[in-house]
């Protein structure tokens, strides 16, 4: 079966009564080289389990489990169930998961389907939760890479160098991966076509982070998230709402000087360094 065949998944789809739900952003692929290249770019073999997350009818699921030892997908729209007994029933590498990735826990679903093997993450992601699912994908600190098809802007900004598509994110996902934007998928290549292009992400999971602050991970984030919370304003002012029950704007004007950042720096220019730098920099001044 041709999973990305439009006559063919229409048929399947009307075989099984399914409708499309946009609250869950089901869009499902019509071209076979786009799950090809996705699960060529995730680098999977026998050696590796991988995660799937919304499987859809399994055009994906498919491709990886070609080329992994075992790929268990995580599918909360029961009414996909049935459809993927049907597509997946000669993968014998595959376990489906019913269930919502944000409330399973990552760690223990690892732990269980992928004894072991090397853990990855391949997945079409649904939009409206990417920020969220990548995350927690993240957090797990459980996965060798995380590779996912989302929405091109957001992918753009996750890899982004410091500069106006440079945010918090982009800082979380570059402190314990490497983003690299891959290729575009464009909305022609979707039943039903979304209103955006997609792209690609691959993301290496560092074996650590890209930087050290001696002030903790907790502090640094604190400081990033401070820097970019206004980000029509500068560093100092975006630094002073956050830490000026603690210190004047006159020491945090410093702190930021001292790291040889100018005074007028907004927090979009400052690299993982600067952020290490700076972040130290006023835990010295609040913890003496």
């Amino acid at each position: 079966m041709n999973l990305c065949d439009k006559p063919t998944i229409e048929a399947l789809l009307k075989r099984h009564g399914f409708r499309f739900s946009k609250s869950l952003g089901q869009n499902f692929l019509i071209e076979d080289w786009v799950p090809r290249r996705i699960a060529e770019a995730c680098g999977a073999d026998t050696s590796c389990g991988v995660l799937e997350i919304g499987p859809g009818i399994g055009p994906l699921t498919r491709e990886l489990c070609r080329r992994a030892g075992r790929v268990a997908a995580v599918e909360l729209d029961t009414a996909l169930l049935p459809i993927l007994s049907e597509t997946m029933a000669d993968c014998g590498n595959f376990t489906l998961v019913p269930g919502d990735i944000l409330e399973l826990s990552i760690p223990d679903l690892a732990a269980e389907h992928f004894s072991g093997l090397r853990p990855l993450v391949c997945a079409n992601l649904p939009y409206h939760i990417t920020t969220p699912i990548l995350t927690a994908l993240v957090k797990a600190r459980c996965f060798a890479s995380i590779t996912v098809m989302v929405q091109r802007e957001v992918a753009e900004r996750i890899a982004a160098v410091p500069g106006p598509e440079y945010g918090a994110f982009s800082v979380f996902m570059q402190y314990y991966t490497e983003p690299q934007v891959l290729f575009e998928v464009p909305r022609e290549c979707f039943l039903p076509a979304p209103k955006v292009t997609s792209a690609v992400l691959h993301c290496p999971v560092r074996p650590a982070p890209a930087v050290s602050p001696r002030c903790g991970e907790a502090f640094f984030f604190r400081t990033v998230r401070a820097a970019f919370a206004q980000r029509r304003k500068t560093l100092v002012n975006s630094l002073a709402s956050a830490y000026g029950d603690r210190l004047t704007k006159e020491e945090l004007r410093t702190a930021v000087t001292d790291c040889g950042l100018p005074e007028t720096i907004r927090g979009e220019r400052l690299c993982l360094e600067d952020f290490s730098m700076l972040s130290d920099a006023i835990a010295d001044r609040i913890l003496g």
